[in-house]
């Protein structure tokens, strides 16, 4: 197989809106590298697979593979997407139950997620850092799921009783974030996109 098209991963930083325009003049992904987005020489045009919101890191694919798009974001081929998250308090087991059997929001419930306690990831420090509360204790969680709703990890960890102080997607499929630096880019190689194409067994 060789690339024709154009395939992107970015470590996209807290504050910076998954869009290449903003009428607030606000960061967007435009100003963290020269993507082929704007009219180019060779007419190419990419776009974010998915969103991640301002508030939240990590990894984010981006791509002019119409078909890649439509499958990634298709909620019926329900493909893993992998968050790093740390909560304010520290979650039992009991308390991550609820996020495996499913968690009543206002749009529905969540399909079941596949979550762990996990130890730092040691990730730099957010600029600007958390709040963390004096008296408080955080700790991080492992939280991968099967489909994207808008802020769905920040309210299902707020459902339970534990809210979202940082959250970082590391790893979309079998895609990883790996050592990707905040701000980094590189593109896929040619393993890498067969495998973001590869279709869930029946």
């Amino acid at each position: 197989m060789t690339i024709d098209k154009k395939y992107f991963l970015l470590n996209k930083p807290f504050g910076v809106l998954t869009q290449f325009t903003d009428k607030e003049n606000r960061t967007t992904l435009g100003s963290l590298f020269k993507f082929p987005h704007d009219a180019c020489p060779s007419g190419r045009r990419v776009y974010p697979v998915g969103r991640l919101d301002k508030d939240s890191e990590g990894l984010l694919i981006l791509t002019d593979d119409k078909s890649l798009t439509e499958y990634l974001l298709n909620p019926q081929n329900e493909h893993e997407r992998e968050y790093y998250v740390q909560v304010e308090g520290i979650p039992t087991e009991n308390d991550l139950a609820k996020l495996r059997r499913g968690i009543k929001l206002n749009d529905g419930k969540s399909l079941p997620a596949k979550v762990k306690l996990i130890n730092d990831p040691d990730f730099p420090p957010r600029v600007p850092p958390i709040r963390e509360r004096k008296n408080i204790p955080t700790r991080w969680i492992s939280l991968t799921l099967v489909e994207g709703r808008n802020r769905q990890v920040r309210r299902m960890t707020a459902a339970i009783g534990f809210p979202t102080l940082r959250l970082i997607r590391v790893r979309i499929k079998n895609i990883l974030l790996g050592d990707l630096k905040f701000w980094e880019v590189r593109e896929l190689n040619v393993r890498e996109v067969e495998s973001l194409k590869q279709k869930r067994p029946a």
